[in-house]
């Protein structure tokens, strides 16, 4: 069953990712978002594959995780509602940075490369927005993980 637009509205409006955005910026973004839907243990992305998309998860559960130089399987984030990955290929335009593996059923809405440029061209302060949106959210996780390095190394010299 597909989200209801209002529904779905809600929702994004209380995600960090579309703060500050008045109601018909909010609309032009979500006319631009496609539903997908995942089954448990459906990989979304996979660490090395090219990327130009990002996602929003609206139900479930997933798991992040990169492959060690050893070959193991490090698990680096879990994520649930509200969340979103896939940013920093838009960013960037490099390969999918980790791999992500639903763990319950799951609803995402994608957001390309595409769009966001469409996004760009038809409001270009909403844009700025959206764009100053996950740039704070890539701050919060850089300092996530520089205290989480930081405890590690000050656990190893223990």
């Amino acid at each position: 069953m597909a989200i209801s637009s209002p529904d779905l509205k809600a929702f994004l409006v209380a995600t960090p990712f579309f703060g500050g955005l008045s109601d018909a910026r909010l609309d032009l973004l979500v006319s631009m978002l496609v539903e997908r839907r995942f089954d448990v243990g459906a990989t979304v992305v996979s660490e090395g594959e090219p990327g130009r998309s990002m996602y929003i998860v609206y139900r479930g559960a997933l798991a992040v995780s990169k492959r060690g130089n050893s070959g193991r399987v490090i698990r680096m984030a879990d994520l649930g509602p509200g969340d979103f990955f896939g940013e920093m290929t838009l960013i960037e335009m490099q390969n999918r940075s980790a791999t992500v593996v639903a763990e319950s059923p799951t609803v995402l809405f994608e957001l390309t490369a595409q769009s966001l440029y469409a996004y760009y061209k038809a409001d270009i302060h909403a844009y700025v927005m959206v764009m100053l949106n996950i740039n704070r959210e890539l701050c919060r996780r850089l300092r996530h993980a520089n205290n989480r390095i930081a405890e590690l190394a000050d656990a190893a010299r223990e």
